[in-house]
């Protein structure tokens, strides 16, 4: 019962089910790639099932890795002591031991998907850990972040055709600036206390309107991104009707947070961006099943 209580806690420190602000892009990535390739129904669904349990190890493992490296930090922000490490209700044994299990799943589901996301999954850990250490000497740690999550559409390509399309990459400049711009809102709740240990952020660096500024430039680069993936694709309707879904949630999200009042960034942060993903997913699913699964390619 011990154990699991503490896997429980552990999966409320790294925010579990915030797993599905990336997933919906890799999926999308990984329809996409279904779509050009002609590869059978079942293996696809085979696929996308060892897509899935990559993304939650990859995402799992950086979270847990995160928590440990910036406990001591954590503790001394008044928003934050109250996590897991810092507060004691976890210890860091725990914490590496679920890091390193979920370490391994990643690594077991790369292996499943082909040789090439085998060789290069030591790359893409790297990447994601390299973001925790960020914070630490680079006002852009945003951007790191936003390009760890970015690659997911990019590997779920690799993953279901064993190579790289360049169109892809517009999916992945759309998810690091989607990611960029959203998490330079959530720490602008940190300002005061990023500013008084010498950490580095867009808010610190330029204060909070201005970073607000740029999040809003990272936004709609997001956006035009999205508009030349559907044409690089020749996708319909429906995956233009999902950007503008993302356009008004985005507007949305930006109208709740003013440089004098940060009283909604979890509300912006949290549920704004969650239904940003899972519509921009329904309607582009909706565009390639049922308008470019059956048109010729072009």
């Amino acid at each position: 019962m011990r154990f699991w209580k503490r896997l429980r806690l552990t999966l409320d420190m790294i925010r579990f089910e915030h797993s599905v602000f990336a997933l919906p892009f890799a999926l999308t990535g990984a329809l996409l790639a279904f779509r050009e390739s002609h590869l059978p129904l079942q293996a696809f669904g085979a696929k996308l099932l060892w897509i899935v349990i990559a993304m939650v190890g990859a995402r799992s493992a950086a979270m847990a890795f995160n928590r440990i490296l910036d406990a001591e930090i954590d503790a001394q922000n008044p928003r934050t002591r109250t996590r897991h490490l810092p507060a004691g209700t976890l210890t860091r044994g725990f914490a590496w031991g679920f890091t390193t299990a979920s370490v391994l799943v990643f690594l077991i589901a790369a292996r499943a998907l082909n040789p090439l996301c085998l060789k290069l999954a030591p790359l893409a850990l790297g990447l994601v850990f390299f973001y925790s250490f960020t914070k630490r000497f680079t006002t852009f740690s945003h951007l790191v972040l936003g390009f760890s999550l970015g690659v997911a559409p990019a590997a779920a390509w690799i993953a279901v055709t064993g190579s790289l399309d360049p169109r892809i990459l517009l999916l992945t400049a759309a998810v690091t600036f989607w990611t960029a711009g959203f998490d330079v809102i959530y720490s602008c709740q940190d300002y005061e206390f990023d500013c008084s240990v010498g950490l580095f952020s867009l808010p610190a660096r330029f204060g909070i309107a201005g970073a607000l500024w740029i999040a809003r430039l990272f936004h709609l680069i997001m956006v035009g991104c999205l508009v030349a993936l559907a044409g690089s694709f020749h996708l319909g309707w429906l995956s233009l009707t999902g950007i503008g879904a993302v356009v008004l949630l985005l507007l949305y999200e930006h109208s709740l947070v003013k440089a004098d009042d940060l009283s909604r960034v979890n509300a912006a942060f949290f549920t704004v961006n969650g239904y940003v993903s899972v519509l921009f997913f329904l309607f582009w699913a909706a565009d390639i099943y049922f308008l470019g699964l059956h048109a010729p390619h072009i």
